[in-house]
């Protein structure tokens, strides 16, 4: 497949990817190819790649002749996700504080400090946009890549549900979770750091589980 397929295809991919989880595109409605090629400024054939991948990730379903489901978020089915996820990053967390590079200790120090200010400030684009960096960093300094590949596609399934419920979303409070996880992470502690995902995780779990009643 050519490159340039293949740069088109995956631009494709993340413009729709990102507009999923930030929710301009609506769970539950069904859109027109057309209307997703021309809302994303691309071609229907790197877009109809995009699109395979994401139903692969149970973002989207495809439906003949009617367009493209954005799959609704099944609270239920979002426990177990989480429930993988746990083990996933635990492993990762745990190789990323065995393995992680002088530099990356310092980028994660900076990172636990943009966090809490974002939530200090309530930025919660900010607090975003520093999630999504964490994640690329304890992934990187992991060195684990079978499990990155393998939690990639869920962390797009936990951001669209955070922007769908971050409004009861104690945004302090999971900023110190956070700190305290790349903290440990920086400090070498692979225990600390394990334990650290299990508590953000389990937060999370109870969480579903009361949106289950918002």
């Amino acid at each position: 497949m050519p490159k340039e397929f293949n740069s088109l295809a995956d631009q494709a991919y993340e413009l729709l990817e990102e507009k999923i989880i930030s929710l301009q595109l609506k769970p539950g409605r069904v859109y027109s190819e057309a209307e997703l090629s021309e809302l994303i400024e691309l071609g229907r054939t790197p877009m109809r790649e995009a699109l395979l991948r994401l139903a692969n990730e149970r973002l989207v379903e495809m439906i003949p002749r009617r367009g493209v489901l954005i799959c609704d978020i099944d609270l239920k089915q979002h426990i177990g996700l989480l429930e993988t996820r746990r083990a996933l990053d635990s492993l990762i967390v745990m190789r990323a504080a065995r393995r992680v590079s002088p530099q990356q200790k310092r980028r994660l120090k900076e990172c636990s400090a943009e966090m809490l200010r974002a939530a200090e400030d309530e930025d919660v684009d900010a607090f975003r946009r520093v999630d999504d960096e964490v994640d690329r960093l304890l992934g990187a300094a992991s060195k684990s890549v079978f499990a990155v590949d393998a939690v990639k596609h869920l962390y797009a399934h936990c951001k669209r549900f955070w922007s769908f419920y971050h409004d009861h979303v104690d945004l302090a409070h999971s900023a110190s979770q956070h700190s305290d996880l790349l903290l440990a992470v920086a400090g070498g502690d692979e225990e600390g750091a394990r334990n650290a995902v299990v508590d953000i995780i389990d937060g999370q779990i109870d969480f579903t589980r009361q949106a289950l009643d918002l």
